[in-house]
C-alpha cells in the first residue's frame, strides 16, 4: 500500500506553472481532493500533510530543496515514519510520455531525472513507485532543460490537469494495495484525441482567358491570280 505521495518540483513563484512542477500539480490536487492542506515543515525540508483516508494514515510531501535534492526530503519524512521504499509513490514530469498521459511503473533506473536521482540515492534503491505525468518531448535532447523549466502551452497545460483529474481516480486503490487495479485505471486512461485541424477554404480558380479567333492562313479573301 501506498503511505507517502510525493510530487516533484521547484520551489518559487518562477517555476509554479513550469512543466518540471507536474509533481507539484498533482499533490496540490491530492491535497484538495482529501481536505488536507499542506503546511511548511523544517524537519522534512517541504510542505507537509498528514491524514487519514480508508482507515490509513497516509502523508502528502512536496520537497521545497529544488529538484536536484528531492531525497534529502523524501528520506527524512520516511525514515523518521518508518515507510518502506515500496510504500511510496513519487509524482513526476515524464519527457517520454505526451502531455495527456500517465504510466505507473515500480522501480527501475531514475533515467536521467534529476529529482528521480537524488530520491534513488538517498533511500539508497530505485525501489519505490512512481506515477510518470506526460510532458511530451522537444524532440532535440539539447533543449531538454528549456522545455522543462518552461511553461507549457494552454492545450498541453489542459492535457496534463486532465491527466492529473483521471489518474486521482486509483488513489483508492493505492492506499488499499492494489497496484494492479490501480494501473489498470492509469493505464487504461486515454487522453482526449486532438482535435483534427480546421480545413483551410481553397482559392477560386481564375476563370480561363476567353480564345481570340484567328484566321488561318491562306484564307485571307483566297484571291485568284
Amino acid at each position: 500500500m501506498i503511505k507517502l505521495f510525493v510530487g516533484l518540483g521547484n520551489p518559487g513563484t518562477e517555476y509554479e506553472a513550469t512543466r518540471h512542477n507536474a509533481g507539484f500539480w498533482w499533490v496540490d490536487a491530492l491535497s484538495r481532493e482529501l481536505k488536507a492542506p499542506l503546511v511548511t515543515d523544517k524537519s522534512y525540508h517541504g510542505v507537509v500533510a498528514r491524514t487519514t483516508a480508508q482507515g490509513q494514515t497516509i502523508w502528502l510531501l512536496e520537497p521545497r530543496t529544488f529538484m536536484n535534492l528531492s531525497g534529502k526530503s523524501v528520506a527524512a519524512l520516511a525514515r523518521f515514519y518508518k515507510i518502506k521504499p515500496e510504500e511510496i509513490l513519487v509524482v513526476h514530469d515524464e519527457l517520454d510520455v505526451v502531455p495527456g498521459e500517465a504510466k505507473l511503473k515500480f522501480g527501475g533506473s531514475h533515467a536521467g531525472h534529476n529529482g528521480l536521482r537524488d530520491i534513488h540515492a538517498q533511500l539508497g534503491t530505485g525501489d519505490y513507485w512512481r506515477l510518470r505525468l506526460g510532458i511530451g518531448h522537444p524532440g532535440v535532447k539539447s533543449e531538454v532543460v528549456n522545455w522543462v523549466l518552461q511553461k507549457p502551452s494552454a492545450d498541453q497545460r489542459k492535457a496534463i490537469e486532465e491527466s492529473i483529474d483521471r489518474t486521482l481516480k486509483a488513489v483508492p486503490a493505492l492506499i488499499a494495495g492494489e497496484m494492479e487495479k490501480a494501473t489498470l485505471v492509469v493505464h487504461t486512461s486515454k487522453p482526449p484525441r486532438p482535435k483534427p485541424p480546421r480545413p483551410q477554404p481553397q482559392p477560386t480558380p481564375a476563370p480561363a482567358p476567353t480564345p481570340t479567333p484567328t484566321q488561318e492562313p491562306g484564307n485571307q479573301g483566297d484571291k485568284k491570280p
